[in-house]
């Protein structure tokens, strides 16, 4: 009889032991699932990361900008041109957010920023730099690179003249810095820097037209099938806004301050050497790759593609330029 009650206690322990065994596997694959799971859900979120639709208010004007990001990573801002807004880069910052915070702003008058009355408010380039570094400070941003591109260039001209040591970095996508970049498109609007007049102003009006909205988008393109006609198709409902045709005369006469500011914004690249990208459609008619040639003459460091598509390119070679974006990014950028 001992024998036998031994054998059963002994039976009733390796079947608790197995149990506890089989448990313990249990408990072990459903932490791996569950750690597997987690480290899925984390490619997906760093594969497709999320685009954050937001507004700030500075000094009484309702900024809006697109953000992506980790919050502790390298910041980029992304400065759009005329006659657009943040909505050309609607592509880019999902393709650098897994590894940057991007930011990118509208302008007042643009997108979906505030269009304050020009009674009360102007409409200059100095503004613009002033307001989008105010948003940059509400962000507590400190330290950043910039894309810069057509009227991004003399908005972040403005702000790397003003805190030099927060560049971190410049990427130029037809944004002019040098004389040499104003060429024919350019003429008619020099006559109405020249006389200020209402007839050379009135003349302008055509540029907020949407057969020049669609050219800017369209012209000198390497396949135009590329080109979605919602870009020209946004803008323009934008720019039909009542008044904003003329917040577009105000910038277009306020251009002219730009180059008086060129030689600060060359000794600023000779001085401080910022890392800089040049990604330029060199079919661009109203900055043409003329304007783009002479930042070697400053930069000697500059990695410079001249990109055979026009003006908006990104919308054309966005399979092109994001490789030659993010390897710039990833050696220069921290």
């Amino acid at each position: 009889m001992e024998s036998e009650e031994i054998k059963d206690v002994a039976l009733c322990l390796d079947r608790r032991r197995l149990i506890a065994g089989i448990s313990g596997v249990a408990v072990a694959a459903a932490a791996s699932q569950s750690a597997s799971a987690k480290s899925s859900r984390e490619a997906s979120a760093a594969g497709y990361p999320v685009t954050y639709h937001r507004t700030k208010v500075i000094d009484g004007i309702k900024i809006f900008y697109r953000e992506a990001g980790p919050k502790d990573a390298p910041v980029i801002v992304l400065l759009h041109g005329f006659p657009t807004s943040s909505h050309m880069f609607r592509n880019l910052i999902p393709a650098l957010a897994d590894r940057y915070r991007v930011i990118a702003p509208d302008y007042p008058g643009y997108g979906q920023s505030d269009m304050p009355d020009r009674a009360a408010f102007k409409y200059t380039f100095d503004r613009f730099g002033e307001l989008i570094g105010g948003l940059l400070d509400q962000l507590g941003v400190t330290r950043y690179a910039m894309y810069v591109m057509d009227y991004g260039a003399p908005v972040g001209w403005r702000m790397a003249l003003n805190h030099p040591e927060r560049i971190t970095g410049l990427i130029v996508q037809n944004g002019n810095a040098y004389d040499e970049g104003l060429k024919e498109f350019w003429d008619p609007i020099k006559k109405y820097w020249a006389d200020g007049s209402d007839a050379s102003r009135k003349a302008l009006l055509k540029l907020v037209t949407l057969e020049t909205t669609k050219f800017q988008y369209t012209d000198g393109m390497s396949d135009v099938s590329r080109i979605s006609p919602d870009n020209w198709v946004h803008d323009q409902a934008l720019l039909d806004r009542p008044g904003n045709n003329e917040v577009q005369m105000d910038m277009l006469y306020d251009y002219r301050t730009n180059l008086p500011l060129y030689p600060a914004v060359q000794a600023y690249f000779r001085k401080h050497q910022p890392p800089t990208l040049i990604v330029w459609g060199k079919n661009d008619f109203i900055f043409p790759a003329d304007g783009a040639h002479p930042y070697k003459r400053d930069l000697p460091k500059v990695e410079f593609h001249l990109i055979d598509t026009g003006h908006f390119a990104l919308e054309d070679k966005f399979d092109e330029m994001v490789p030659l974006i993010r390897d710039f990014l990833s050696r220069k950028i921290s």
